[in-house]
């Protein structure tokens, strides 16, 4: 069919639908509800045979719910109404929720259902359950509802005997801390249920900020609201009973003012920040153990056997100078342990979206910080790259971007979660690329299709990734589950008599490769290209990262988006052939890959 998605935002989740419509065969469009009334002369020119809107924060108009089958996505079970959903359920300590899909008509989220998915909310913050538990479920639903409507035969089904419960918007006066009475527990939930927006409106150090993300801590206390101490960028804060983390701060815009943008808390707050101690253990403080599991790190290691794994969590996979480098100390740190196998990867959420455009943006030199950064990331990439005496495998649990792909194409290995959406793509940032993707992606997918994943700048996911060759296995579980899974599958990895041999043969291919195109040459090649971008003021990257940074909304719906893009102009290509393991989530049959 065609299928037109319409959305405020070409957000995860849209991305998620508009990958996995095409990889079903359908033919797919976007339009992003912008300005008003344009909506309505948008589906009229496209004219689809079905609407879908998986993140949609107005109402669709009359004239075009009336006209076409306008499928909205709502994240909250039948009867569930309001613009808050998920974050009330995390506020109020649900453990299972659920996902709808229903029909546009005049009165918000009181359309006929058409799929309903349940789904777990595992004690993590909004944005990282919005990509993994409650995606799934929404990708499951569309997919069910999709096919219902193409059937024809489907009647949806009234929410007239539907419970139904009909909440707010959660404001900043339910949202809010009281540090001398809110224990950790409901301090972390107020945190989780407003990352990553709009964030807890707090007072802090004689300054307004909103608050993102949080994390308990178990063993340092001080006085409630008293800033404690300092680990990589975040700043913890002591509560009723302990304390918590928080990794990130946004100053609130005054009226007048510039947007303003989250930043790693200890350089946005910056000379407001009294003498702090840095507690920041070391990523292989008593191995096998990481360390005291009850206190936050955004970088951990542990071991079982013969398997390492390094494992980071970086807020919205956005990968700073200070980050990479850390991130490379831990490498090399991680290198030096017996080890045959070494994971790569967070245990869920971002595997990485390359550099960090908003530490960028706040710089007093961006250039210089655009250039640094760029550096650092090359530095971690080549490190992997050269990596000659283990086997390494990227474990990409969550969506990856740019460099964040070209990273996880350095391993020998890429396993990738099924609800895992990739771009590897530079130009929507006015950008050529670095982290050696010339050696690498064309190596893995054929210098054809290298150029048009770049050209296209479309998402691509899991499944179709394995069938490009940009990864070889992916593993359908549920996001909690990814971890276990790939743990017991490097185990196996290990333990076969053929990996020694492998390891041998790797070294052996890694020099003939370097004799044939040196990594430097790669290297200096590309950087060569961004450097000029980034020093030239006029070039667009710089205009395109402020509007990204600052969530500016588009003048109109880019013209990649707005075209429908048909399944026959895919490629289908799987040089290094693949696996895909596991069953398809809520009873949708899975397809054989690879």
């Amino acid at each position: 069919m065609r299928i037109l998605l319409v959305a405020s935002a070409f957000n995860s989740l849209t991305q998620r639908v508009h990958a996995e419509l095409r990889d079903r065969g359908h033919a797919v469009a976007v339009e992003l509800a912008l300005a008003e009334g344009a909506l309505t002369e948008a589906v009229r020119r496209h004219d689809p045979q079905l609407v879908v809107a998986p993140m949609l924060r107005t109402a669709i108009p009359e004239e075009v719910w009336s006209a076409y089958t306008c499928l909205i996505v709502h994240p909250g079970p039948p009867g569930d109404r309001g613009p808050s959903s998920l974050d009330w359920a995390i506020h109020d300590g649900a453990e299972e929720w659920g996902v709808t899909v229903l029909q546009a008509d005049a009165e918000m989220d009181a359309g006929d259902v058409w799929a309903t998915m349940p789904c777990r909310v595992p004690p993590v913050a909004k944005s990282d359950l919005y990509r993994g538990e409650i995606a799934d479920a929404a990708l499951a639903a569309v997919l069910v509802a999709v096919a219902r409507f193409a059937d024809g035969s489907y009647a949806p089904r009234p929410q007239d005997g539907t419970a139904v419960r009909v909440r707010p918007y959660l404001g900043q006066g339910v949202r809010r801390i009281d540090w001398a009475a809110d224990p950790t527990a409901t301090v972390v939930r107020k945190l989780r249920a407003a990352d990553s927006q709009p964030g807890v409106l707090d007072e802090l150090l004689g300054a307004e900020w909103y608050l993102h993300g949080g994390h308990p801590e178990g063993v340092l206390r001080g006085r409630p609201g008293e800033l404690l101490a300092t680990r990589a960028g975040a700043v913890c804060r002591a509560t009723a009973d302990g304390a918590v983390w928080i990794p990130e701060v946004r100053a609130r815009r005054l009226p007048g003012g510039p947007p303003t943008f989250k930043l790693p808390a200890v350089l946005a707050l910056g000379d407001l920040l009294p003498p702090l101690p840095e507690h920041a253990p070391p990523v292989l403080p008593g191995l096998p153990d990481d360390g005291d599991p009850s206190s936050w790190a955004d970088i951990r290691y542990r071991e079982d056997g013969a398997v390492g794994r390094l494992s980071w969590s970086f807020p919205g996979g956005a990968m700073s100078t200070d980050r990479c480098r850390r991130l490379l100390a831990a490498y090399r740190e991680a290198c030096a342990r017996p080890t045959s196998v070494l994971l790569l990867g967070g245990e869920r959420d971002f595997f990485s979206n390359g550099i960090h455009l908003n530490v960028i943006e706040a710089a007093a030199d961006s250039a210089a910080e655009s250039r640094a950064n760029i550096e650092a990331i090359d530095d971690l990439v080549e490190a992997v790259l050269t990596t000659t005496d283990r086997l390494v495998v990227a474990a990409v649990a969550g969506n990856a971007a740019a460099g964040g792909v070209m990273l996880a194409l350095a391993a020998d290995e890429v396993w990738c979660r099924a609800g895992a959406v990739l771009n590897p793509h530079y130009r929507l940032m006015g950008l050529y690329g670095s982290e050696y993707w010339t050696h690498t992606l064309p190596r893995r997918v054929g210098p054809a299709a290298a150029e048009r994943l770049m050209d296209r700048a479309l998402p691509v996911s899991a499944a179709g990734a394995l069938r490009l060759g940009l990864v070889d296995r992916v593993l359908d579980c549920a996001p909690g589950a990814f971890a276990a899974e790939t743990g017991a599958l490097a185990a196996h990895l290990a333990s076969r008599p053929a990996t020694a041999a492998r390891i041998t043969a790797k070294k052996t291919e890694q020099q003939r490769r370097e004799a044939e195109t040196p990594l430097a040459a790669v290297r200096e090649a590309e950087l060569t290209r961004m450097r000029a971008t980034f020093d030239d003021p006029a070039a667009p990257y710089h205009t395109l990262r402020h509007a990204f940074v600052t969530k500016r909304r588009p003048d109109a719906t880019p013209p990649h988006l707005a075209r429908f893009v048909s399944p026959a102009s895919q490629t289908s290509s799987n040089p290094s052939g693949g696996r895909f393991t596991g069953t398809a989530p809520h009873g949708v049959p899975s397809r054989p890959h690879g």
